[in-house]
């Protein structure tokens, strides 16, 4: 098989020409590897390689199918779980993660690791360890994060899905920048463990990102369900969630909002992407009706979610210390300066932020018994350049000093917060709502910029919507086809 043959099939076919012999797993890996020796260089979207070497025995329905994990979250025994990180870069884990056994008993064959920001704490995928990762649609633009480089590898052909986690966008974001399907599964649908019982008090779930919407539910069968360690039993479907792919998802009332508090005035591009889709849905029947104000206070969420965020990276940083002794110079400025304003909240601060949630799911639920459905950009903007974040030379210099002196706490009294949330959420104000209130979201790739960009749109359904969610990017999917468009590497 040839990468033009490769490319045309998703995961799901790809694993029925293992089943049928018309191709063998080593032949697909070929191919694979093949393809990322050509394209990683200029992408870097692969940051460890996995050993692999399929013995044409494997079994379950992914059976001989080339996968990516990420590097955060999703352990490969004997190996490390860099976080994005030079204080874990070296440091092996001893057994896999939860997730990864159910993708191997799946018969995946994972050759390798993707990039992410240090610790997952940015939409941009550019740590100091492995250097930035890049958007094959365009180099000079970031592929989002924090699974940045899975979404660059599937964008690229590498491998036709790969595996991602959200816990504030993480999955939807470069899933919208790189052309993807990216679904966020609600609380507690997918595991963690079996080190941690859950991250960020369940914000944070596991996924992946991938072409075609038959591929996302097929993988979510697989990999959902409670463990033995778990802190739940998660409720399941009593049909599969790849039984809802074609299945028609009835008239729905989707409510539609576009501004923010953080970007009142998103760019004409993520409005065409709206608007265009909203056109789509209203001709396939269903009711699309604008919001005049969202149904949660999205400027508050902001807030609650960074200092949540805050104090788990201080943890972060002192686990990370912990596990490997590491001392700070082996950190990114940006996540001690986010580590410190963690370490400066008050106990009573960080509680009265995760209580809050609840307010926030409260009033969301007030909206999902009027609409089926929330539709919103799943970006304000198109994918950023690469560095547009950086810290100006000026602001380095001035917060080595603060770090230095261990005074970068008196900037909780600044306005860096909401500084950071201009900056940092500005571009993607829209999908930490889900993680927050814990329900399921995904972002479709239905519009592509005049520049050639994607830029995703996404649905945020009520707790147990994912089946709702699966039906409806499958009737869009056929409405609108994506999964043929190749990412021209330039």
């Amino acid at each position: 098989m040839d990468f033009d043959e490769y490319r045309k099939h998703d995961a799901t076919g790809l694993a029925q020409l293992v089943a049928a012999k018309e191709v063998s797993a080593a032949e697909l890996l070929a191919v694979a590897r093949e393809r990322a020796a050509e394209v990683n260089p200029r992408i870097n979207a692969i940051v460890r390689d996995i050993p692999a070497e399929p013995s044409g025995d494997e079994t379950g329905p992914f059976a001989g199918v080339p996968f990516l994990i990420k590097d955060l979250g999703q352990d490969y025994a004997g190996l490390p779980t860099s976080n994005g990180s030079r204080s874990l870069a070296r440091h092996p884990v001893a057994a896999h993660s939860t997730v990864v056994q159910r993708w191997l008993d799946a018969g995946l064959v994972i050759f390798g690791k993707t990039n992410l920001p240090e610790f997952g704490a940015k939409a941009i995928s550019e740590s100091v360890v492995w250097g930035p990762a890049r958007n094959p649609w365009d180099l000079t633009r970031t592929p989002g994060g924090s699974s940045g480089g899975s979404a660059a590898a599937v964008a690229a052909g590498i491998v036709p899905c790969a595996g991602a986690n959200d816990g504030g966008g993480s999955t939807r974001i470069p899933a919208a920048c790189c052309g993807l399907v990216g679904l966020k599964p609600g609380r507690g649908l997918t595991p963690f463990g079996p080190e941690t019982a859950e991250m960020m008090h369940g914000a944070a779930v596991q996924g992946v990102v991938s072409r075609t919407v038959r591929d996302t539910a097929a993988m979510l069968d697989v990999i959902c369900g409670g463990e033995f360690a778990g802190p739940y039993t998660p409720g399941l479907p009593a049909e599969s969630f790849a039984s809802n792919v074609g299945v028609d998802p009835g008239k729905l009332r989707i409510g539609v909002r576009v501004p923010s508090a953080i970007n009142p005035e998103p760019h004409a591009e993520a409005r065409a992407a709206v608007s265009n889709a909203v056109k789509v849905l209203t001709d396939l029947g269903h009711h699309v009706e604008e919001l005049p104000e969202a149904p949660f206070d999205d400027a508050a969420l902001a807030r609650d979610f960074l200092l949540t965020w805050f104090v788990n990276l201080a943890w972060k940083v002192a686990d990370a210390k912990r596990a490997s002794g590491a001392p700070d110079v082996a950190f990114e400025r940006d996540t001690l300066l986010m580590a410190a304003l963690g370490r400066a909240t008050s106990p009573v601060d960080y509680v009265d932020a995760v209580q809050r949630r609840h307010e926030h799911t409260r009033r969301l639920s007030t909206f999902f018994e009027s609409y089926d459905l929330l539709l919103t950009p799943s970006l304000a903007t198109p994918p950023p350049k690469v560095g547009a974040f950086d810290l100006p030379v000026s602001l380095q210099r001035a917060t080595d000093v603060l770090l230095k002196t261990r005074t970068a706490r008196l900037l909780r009294h600044t306005s860096i917060l909401d500084d950071m949330i201009s900056e940092n959420l500005g571009w993607v104000p829209y999908t930490q709502l889900a993680n927050i209130t814990g329900r399921p979201a995904i972002s479709l790739p239905l519009h592509w910029t005049a520049d050639g960009l994607p830029l995703g749109v996404q649905f945020v359904a009520p707790l147990a919507g994912e089946s709702l969610l699966l039906r409806l990017a499958s009737q869009l999917e056929e409405a609108l086809p994506w999964a043929d468009r190749v990412a021209l590497i330039r």
